[in-house]
Formats: structure tokens, C-alpha cells, sequence
């Protein structure tokens, strides 16, 4: 007989073991396994509120084999806690096979709210709220960085990012080059723990407070950007109007370089939107 199992969604510490919540420790008591990303990483955290409930490892190299085992389990009517290694699980952390395979199956899937970085950071940022677009991790290697950056040059909502310690310093750097040096940021580090820093200026100046301090360079990063002013797409959206009437009599170089002169547009962006502008001949 098949029954149907909870699958409950558990938010984590991301760094201060005191911001557990109450209903997340009496969940994880209750269920009768739980899914962590490192089972090393979680059990220190398992062991402080006495919660003694079996582990079973789930990360991104075998979620797809091992969301089986956890699906045979909730059929049989179990109860399966989920959590990350910190923070809310499936937030550029493993689970989301596993959430849409229970759905699809139909079992009950809870979520436990609690602690999420991207939240927290920006809750004390300073910068918009009202709407941001999380983008997680970008890519490692600086091309495809730079180019992804670029492509969201001309986005209004404040933008959330994860980054690691190693490539902290050349995001800032590829920021810079994509949006120059007066766009506002805040860099957020080792939220709820020891260290915490929350420091926030324009890139030149948070790109020579990173070169000039070691320390600030270490840790767990949420960097928070602010959006382009709407006036900037005005102008932009201006520029190719006058790109486009010039490329109906110049050949590309040319209606680039006077639209240029006339508009005060980024010269290579106006040439790259004229090569990709599928209207243009």
C-alpha cells in the first residue's frame, strides 16, 4: 500500500547557531530522517540541539540517484527533513530534484522558514528592497563572468550575488569594467558571525578597501548592487533610436561613431546592439 509522506524544506543557521528556530529543531526531532548536504558539516549543528535523528547525505554529484531512495521512503509514508549546509535549502544549494519529484509524486512538501543570506544581506544594505533579482553565483571564469554582467548593465532592480574569497576581488574588478566606477555596491561578509562586515560605498571605493585589507578579502560573500538608474535606459533606448535611422544610410562603423558623438552612448554598445539587432540589414 502506498501512502503519502511530509517532506519538510528546513531552514539552517548560516552562521549563528543561536538563530535556529524553534520549529526547525522540533521538526528535525521528528522526522525519521533527514537529508543533509555534508552530513560532516550538519552534524555539529544536529549534536548542539540534541537532535539525534539518522543522516543521509544529499549534494549536487548525487541528488538524482539518491532522491530515489528518498522517494521510495516517502511512499511509504515517512517523514524526510531536508537541509543545506547552511542557510534555506535549494537557494543555490542541492534539493530542487528532489522538491519537484515529490510534488510531482504528490506528496506534502512543508517549508520550515528560518535564516536565508540573500535576505539577510538585504535586510541591512541599504540599497532598494522593493525588487532585486537574485543571481547567485556567476560564472568562475572571467569571461563568461563578464559577459553575463554585462548582459545585466541595464537592469533597475538591485542585484544579489554569492561569491567566494578567491574571486572576490576580480568581481569587483569586472563590476568596474561593466558599469564603472561610481555604481553604488554593498559587499556583505560572514553575516551572523564573528567577523561580520557590511560595508558599502561606490566600486572604486570598495575595490580599494578590499586591496588595502587582507582580512576583508576571506569569509562567505553577498554582494548587493545597485540597479542602473531608469534615466539610463531612457537614454539608451534614445541612442538606438538614433543608431537605427543612421544605419539605414552608413555602413556599421560609421553610424556608430556619429551616433556616438551625438548621443554620448558607450561606443562598443551601440556597436554591439547594431550587430545583434535582427531589424538591421
Amino acid at each position: 500500500m502506498i501512502t503519502s509522506g511530509i517532506l519538510y524544506i528546513v531552514a539552517t543557521p548560516i552562521g549563528n547557531l543561536a538563530d535556529m528556530t524553534f520549529r526547525a529543531v522540533q521538526v528535525l526531532q521528528t522526522v525519521d530522517l533527514i537529508a543533509a548536504e555534508d552530513t560532516r558539516h550538519s552534524r555539529p549543528l544536529l549534536q548542539h540541539y540534541g537532535i539525534q535523528t539518522p543522516l543521509l547525505s544529499l549534494h549536487a554529484h548525487n541528488e538524482q540517484q539518491r532522491s530515489q531512495e528518498l522517494l521510495n521512503r516517502l511512499q511509504q509514508g515517512q517523514k524526510i527533513g531536508l537541509i543545506s549546509d547552511a542557510g534555506t535549502p535549494l537557494i543555490s544549494d542541492p534539493g530542487y530534484y528532489l522538491v519537484e519529484k515529490a510534488r510531482l509524486a504528490g506528496h506534502k512538501v512543508v517549508p520550515i522558514p528560518g535564516v536565508s543570506a540573500v535576505i539577510t544581506a538585504l535586510s541591512a544594505a541599504g540599497l532598494p528592497t522593493d525588487k532585486f533579482s537574485f543571481e547567485g553565483f556567476l560564472p568562475a571564469k572571467a569571461g563568461a563572468r563578464q559577459k553575463r554582467l554585462l548582459e545585466l548593465e541595464q537592469e533597475i532592480r538591485t542585484l544579489v550575488f554569492y561569491e567566494a574569497p578567491h574571486r572576490i576581488l576580480a568581481l569587483i574588478e569586472d563590476m568596474r569594467l561593466a558599469y564603472g566606477d561610481e555604481r553604488q555596491v554593498v559587499i556583505a561578509r560572514e553575516l551572523t558571525k564573528q567577523f561580520e562586515t557590511i560595508q558599502g560605498g561606490t566600486l572604486a571605493e570598495l575595490q580599494t578597501w578590499l586591496q588595502t585589507d587582507l582580512n576583508q578579502q576571506r569569509g562567505e560573500f553577498v554582494v548587493l548592487l545597485k540597479g542602473c538608474e531608469p534615466l539610463l535606459n531612457e537614454r539608451q533606448d534614445e541612442a538606438h533610436k538614433v543608431l537605427k535611422i543612421l544605419l539605414t544610410e552608413l555602413p556599421v562603423k560609421q553610424a556608430v561613431k556619429l551616433a556616438t558623438q551625438l548621443t554620448s552612448a558607450k561606443k562598443n554598445d551601440l556597436y554591439q546592439w547594431a550587430l545583434s539587432d535582427k531589424s538591421v540589414d
